[in-house]
């Protein structure tokens, strides 16, 4: 199984970005797909998770209306589309596929699959 992330890069506050992640021998459309992040000296944040089961993407406070994932399920691929990129966006990004519930309006994640990560850096 081999997930790969795309589409990081340098940004100005305010522009946008959008990730990739492609996936083999494993087939996304039947788990849920989830991107993290992780920025310098702090905890890894789930930013996003697409639950299969429910058919519903969650999405942290810090990045609601801002981002948006999706998925291609012809190209067994998924997407973050984010825009209104802010300094405190700035971090490496991985997209990961598994299982995410919600409970109480906390989202868990309990991944399988990790993909390697790619830097975003949000900097005038």
């Amino acid at each position: 199984v081999q997930l790969q992330a795309s589409g990081g890069g340098l940004v100005q506050p305010g522009g946008s970005l959008r990730l990739s992640c492609a996936a083999s021998g494993w087939n996304l459309n039947a788990y849920a797909v989830a991107w993290f992040r992780q920025a310098p000296g702090k905890e890894r944040e789930g930013v996003s998770c697409f639950s299969s089961t429910e058919q519903t993407t969650y999405y942290a406070d810090s990045v609601k209306g801002r981002f948006t994932a999706s998925r291609d399920s012809a190209k067994n691929s998924v997407y973050l589309q984010m825009n209104s990129l802010k300094p405190e966006d700035t971090a490496v990004y991985y997209c990961a596929t598994g299982v995410c519930t919600v409970v109480s309006g906390a989202v868990y994640y309990d991944m399988y699959y990790w993909g390697n990560g790619t830097q975003v850096t949000v900097s005038s």
